[in-house]
């Protein structure tokens, strides 16, 4: 018996709508369209960014790179979700919840990064305009990206490890619908303080240091628009920010319910539920809220579906 009792876990089992087992056929058309159409959505913004030649700066190249990691985020959740909204038995192997957390926060590390590198590059556009294309010229760009996915990947890899080195023995019963690291932590049959220790402090430097970086980028950016004599160029510069700050506002508001909350106040029910808006619908309104907003862009894709529409021979 005690033998049995120390079997280890070698699949969890997702729980994430089992609350809504009337309505999941239904969450399946839902969300399958929302996937469908966020797909297509980040595919057209990456496609205008690459073929039109005005759109070949570093504000635009950190949008198509937010794009792609948004698709990317998409991808490693979403087909999973779907897939388990149809099937009786809603499995994930041992392994496979390891790298589809590795993953994850792989991508929703690097995703804080990059926005504190998007604050950057509006900073020095409205703050240092003369120096411009000195400053964020193509090199610098894939650095701070390159520097941001390196964030990334190295928290990814030290959470993960951390977690599912814990001993599993008990229930292998996820109150959830993909491998986050509360609903894991929580069916650990023993915990390290020093382990969860180390992961918060991760979150918080995940968290904290980008969103330091922004609000020190704003600060200076609002104090350089203040000076700005003429209402309608504060207006301009400012609109030139406002979909950053959308977004900032959006992906930390998130992030922060989840991962920095004390661990009493957890709850499967409102995690689901704030997952549910950060998986799908934000990698869908991001992008959208950067692009739709941005005359320049719009511009561009009137011309790319011309171009496509009426080829030059």
């Amino acid at each position: 018996m005690e033998k049995i009792n120390e079997t280890k876990v070698k699949e969890f089992v997702f729980l994430g709508f089992s609350a809504l087992a009337s309505l999941q056929k239904l969450l399946f058309v839902i969300f399958l369209l929302l996937y469908l159409f966020t797909l297509g959505a980040n595919a057209v913004i990456i496609s205008t960014i690459v073929l039109d030649r005005a759109l070949h700066t570093p504000m635009f190249f950190f949008l198509s790179i937010l794009s792609c990691s948004e698709t990317c985020y998409t991808f490693v959740i979403v087909p999973k979700m779907l897939v388990d909204l149809l099937a009786e038995k809603k499995t994930i192997s041992f392994l496979g919840c390891a790298i589809q957390m590795s993953t994850f926060l792989f991508l929703g590390c690097s995703h804080s990064f990059l926005l504190a590198a998007m604050g950057y590059d509006r900073y020095v556009a409205i703050c240092n305009p003369l120096h411009y294309a000195m400053l964020m010229e193509p090199g610098v760009c894939v650095r701070l990206v390159f520097a941001a996915c390196a964030c990334g990947f190295i928290v990814s890899v030290v959470i993960t490890s951390l977690v599912f080195h814990l001993p599993f023995h008990s229930s292998n019963q996820l109150h959830h619908f993909f491998c986050d690291i509360s609903p894991v932590l929580k069916l650990a049959s023993q915990h390290s303080r020093l382990s969860q220790l180390i992961i918060f402090m991760l979150g918080v430097f995940v968290l904290v240091i980008p969103l330091l970086l922004i609000l020190i980028s704003y600060v200076r950016i609002i104090s350089a628009i203040l000076q700005i004599p003429s209402s309608a160029g504060r207006y301009k510069a400012f609109s030139t920010c406002a979909s950053h700050l959308i977004v900032v506002i959006v992906h930390y508001g998130c992030a922060s319910f989840i991962y920095l909350r004390p661990k009493t106040n957890y709850s499967s029910n409102q995690d689901t539920l704030i997952s549910v808006s950060y998986t799908i619908l934000t990698p869908l309104f991001n992008p959208m809220i950067y692009s739709l907003r941005n005359t320049e862009f719009k511009s561009a894709l009137r011309r790319t579906m011309g171009q496509t529409s009426y080829p030059i021979n």
